[in-house]
């Protein structure tokens, strides 16, 4: 039985960073809302509150009762966690007199196991606008900062040996720290949340790729058996992955089926087809190109662009599923950013937003799901890729749209847009990985701008179209900062596409960030 740590969610910007974090040290883990039901089987070894933009003070603030946690499991208050702990056992929490916020430095009270290894004056981030003021009775301070009086603390438990417990409900170790070990800027952080998952919880950090892999087919060749499975692959990272996996369980009983929309990269559809009948796959590659053109024809609105490939590639899977008999599963890529982001903090009768592996096929086929990734991150996902010995030319791949260049063609998409954009696509791809830049920035796209400009090519006059370079550089997408690609690259690859690619007479680069930009233009 996998070992395993909950972190309660109440709805912290943060919170998925703790659950990386968790992971990193090779301890499993999952984020629940702080409302669901707790099963305190023996694989769980503690739980972890996390931060909140709530104040524990708000009228309908968040809540969770820590002392029914602590008579059963080692718990770590995170910010807010370590707050509503406070409070909840008598302590005083008040608004700041000055929000605080950004880097400060822990100053060590006391030796505990939780600041073990932990530097005196160890850097720290601040991120609330409530304060501890007072600790309840049985709390003692652990760290400050200069200006907190609380920076960390503990409640004394019984199951210690060797210490007096204040409260003869606690059994197990309670911890709260008001600043986050799990964000970067917390230079010693992971050390303190390794202290807390190995020295507190016990936890032996074996989850890792290959144990994942061997436990995982295991789990679906006894679920799904002799049934079969029918996948909609996209030559992305997470249908890849998940698609060898299953595949590993059942062989063929696993139907994939690629479908070529017309708006994949330069040559896409024959190698990614290559790479699948290399691993092995069992896959069907449908050449649907001019169907999806002509449903194009004539949309300008990126919104109806994305609904009318969504839509037709639904009927065309639909269509390639009926000529297989006995589908009863259909398998996804789905991962676990896509869970969380489809399930409040407040509970499932709100969600925060719909995803596309969440929704859409299943209740249209009435099939079982099949999500071998759903509780893994994307960097996860890539190294249970190398485990499964997928190429890192796939693994590495950066992200790209469902829809594919059509919304990389601002306005109108046409098959002689596409080429254009095809052939200028490739060249700027084909020279960050020659110039060994590719692995140095997030995504790289190059964009279709729906304006022709005067050119001089010899001594022809030319009325042409432009491209937009997008480079950015990224952690996790939700932020992106432009990439700073050298000169000479950027000069070069301009004059390589103008001069390669005849339609196309000016390369720009785009220098927006995200915020206010977003990574793609559509």
């Amino acid at each position: 039985m996998t070992e395993k740590i909950l972190i309660l969610d109440f709805g912290s910007q943060y919170t998925q960073l703790i659950a990386r974090a968790v992971r990193e040290a090779n301890v499993y883990c999952e984020i629940v809302p702080f409302s669901a039901n707790i099963s305190f089987d023996p694989s769980l070894k503690g739980v972890i509150l996390s931060g909140s933009p709530f104040s524990v003070n708000d009228e309908k603030a968040p809540d969770v009762n820590v002392r029914e946690l602590i008579e059963k499991i080692p718990v770590l208050g995170i910010c807010y966690g370590a707050q509503l702990t406070a409070k909840r056992f008598g302590g005083k929490v008040e608004k700041s007199n000055k929000r605080e916020y950004g880097r400060a430095l822990l100053h060590k009270k006391k030796e505990d196991v939780l600041l073990k290894n932990v530097s005196d004056r160890s850097q720290v981030w601040m991120s609330h606008a409530d304060t501890i003021l007072e600790l309840p009775k049985g709390f003692e301070i652990l760290a400050t900062t200069e200006n907190i009086p609380v920076a960390a603390f503990k409640k004394y438990s019984n199951g210690v040996a060797g210490l007096q417990s204040h409260d003869s409900v606690a059994a197990f170790p309670l911890y709260g720290l008001q600043f986050h070990p799990e964000v970067y800027h917390s230079s010693e952080g992971k050390k303190i949340l390794h202290n807390f998952l190995v020295d507190i919880c016990g936890c032996s950090q074996d989850w890792t790729p290959a144990h994942f892999v061997t436990d995982t087919v295991d789990q679906l060749r006894e679920r799904i058996g002799n049934r079969k499975v029918i996948m909609a692959l996209s030559g992305g990272v997470d249908s890849t992955v998940a698609a060898t996996l299953i595949h590993k369980a059942v062989g063929d009983h696993l139907y994939g089926i690629f479908v070529d929309n017309g708006v994949l990269r330069k040559n896409e559809f024959e190698n990614v087809l290559k790479t699948y009948d290399k691993l092995g796959l069992n896959v069907k590659g449908i050449d649907a190109k001019k169907r999806f053109y002509t449903a194009l024809a004539g949309k300008t609105d990126p919104e109806a662009k994305r609904k009318t490939i969504g839509n037709l590639f639904i009927e065309i899977f639909q269509e390639e599923a009926k000529k297989l008999e006995g589908i009863e599963l259909l398998g996804q890529g789905t991962i676990y950013p896509d869970v969380i982001e489809s399930v409040s903090v407040h509970g499932p009768s709100v969600t925060i937003k719909s995803h596309h592996n969440v929704g859409g096929l299943p209740e249209k086929m009435h099939l079982e799901l099949v999500e071998p990734l759903r509780y893994l991150f994307k960097d996860e996902v890539r190294k249970v890729g190398r485990e499964l010995g997928i190429p890192d030319e796939m693994l590495d791949r950066h992200p790209f749209p469902g829809p594919g260049l059509a919304i990389r063609i601002l306005g109108e998409v046409t098959e002689e847009k596409v080429k254009l954009l095809q052939e200028a696509d490739d060249l700027f791809i084909k020279a960050l990985r020659e110039q060994h830049l590719y692995a140095t920035v997030w995504q790289a796209a190059t964009i279709l701008l729906p304006v022709k400009s005067v050119g001089v090519m010899g001594d022809e006059r030319t009325y042409e179209y432009t491209v937009a370079l997008r480079a950015v550089t990224s952690v996790d997408g939700m932020t992106a900062d432009w990439a700073r690609l050298p000169y000479d690259f950027l000069a070069n690859i301009s004059g390589e596409i103008s001069n390669s690619v005849k339609g196309i007479n000016r390369v720009v680069y785009d220098i927006s960030s995200k915020p206010p930009a977003t990574i793609e233009w559509e």
